[in-house]
């Protein structure tokens, strides 16, 4: 008797065994309603997104996992198509060409939509966002510092702004990036990187993510941040009290995309959420928070939005030249 339940309830566990592994195998398989999304979107973003998507497929299992621009890039090329995201989102343009190879193809989606330069050639990403940079302050830090508003990228040098001053790192973030590569453009490589040695001295803090320097700039931590357009706006409309300057060189700007890995295509749960970001959630995602210029036929909605913004010159914002000018930052 005891010889047949030992043997019963080790069949019992093989049994057990077999349908977990099954379970662990389903999320890869065609039929999984699973969907991973990784995005490199803030937090509010990526919550009315997920809101939905459950609204939209209440039963696929849906995840959206938080990851900075340039550890999202990492990671895919890491993983290749071994990763275990189905569809990314916010990708920089110039990070996506390191993991175009292992990018489905979605050249069949229609791109006439989008303004020139947000056509994809080789339709292995889709544009979904226009992430225009503004100096940002907080007038209650100055004033209370005795600090006048700087008018220049040259006035944040000034001895006064010490441990002040908020900028991503280019290294992990292309707000960060944006900032050096519009600077490079329009001052000359040399003189740009000298800038920003001299500016790393008044910095307290390069962070991560982009969202860092509208974060620090709310919580009062400190007076300027080198930051994102849209974010500083949905923190004025939040209640924050901010202000955006544009300096004579004008607004950096980076464009960024949404794209599968490949071989994730060919499941429905996938190609079903990928087809409503297309149809639907980009747009509304331009008509609540980030409105610059995506589509050609675009209507911009967001309250206290800069309008006429003057953008600086980001030409040649390609992949390899990204990846030269951060080998030589050393900060």
């Amino acid at each position: 008797m005891r010889k047949a339940t030992k043997l019963m309830l080790s069949m019992l566990m093989v049994v057990m065994t077999v349908l977990a592994l099954c379970a662990c195998g389903k999320s890869n398989d065609e039929d999984s309603n699973k969907v991973v999304i990784y995005s490199g979107a803030e937090e509010y973003r990526n919550e009315y997104f997920l809101k939905r998507l459950k609204e939209q497929f209440p039963d696929y299992d849906i995840t959206i996992e938080y990851m900075p621009t340039g550890n999202l890039a990492a990671k895919l090329a890491a993983e290749g198509t071994q990763t275990d995201m189905d569809i990314f989102y916010d990708l920089d343009f110039s990070y996506a060409g390191l993991v175009e190879k292992y990018l489905a193809d979605v050249s069949s989606y229609d791109q006439s939509i989008y303004v020139d330069d947000c056509k994809v050639p080789g339709g292995h990403y889709l544009a979904e966002t226009r992430n225009g940079g503004a100096i940002i302050i907080n007038p209650d830090v100055l004033k209370a510092k005795g600090i006048a508003e700087p008018t220049c990228y040259e006035d944040l040098l000034k001895p006064e702004f010490k441990n002040l001053i908020s900028m991503p790192n280019p290294k992990s973030s292309g707000t960060g990036y944006m900032f050096v590569k519009s600077l490079v453009n329009v001052w000359g490589e040399e003189k740009a990187f000298e800038y920003f040695d001299k500016l790393a001295e008044n910095i307290l803090q390069f962070t991560e993510s982009g969202s860092g320097p509208v974060n620090a700039l709310v919580q009062g931590e400190v007076g300027v941040g080198l930051g994102m357009t849209a974010q500083a706006v949905t923190a004025i409309n939040d209640g924050a009290n901010l202000k955006l300057l544009f300096f004579e060189e004008g607004s950096p700007y980076s464009l960024y995309g949404y794209a599968i890995p490949k071989g994730k295509e060919t499941r429905k749960a996938v190609k079903d959420v990928f087809d409503f970001f297309y149809s639907t959630l980009v747009r509304e995602d331009k008509e609540l928070f980030y409105p610059e210029q995506v589509f050609v036929e675009q209507e911009n909605k967001v309250a206290n939005y800069p309008t006429n913004i003057k953008y600086a010159d980001m030409s040649n914002n390609t992949t390899d030249e990204k990846k030269r000018l951060l080998e030589n930052w050393e900060h």
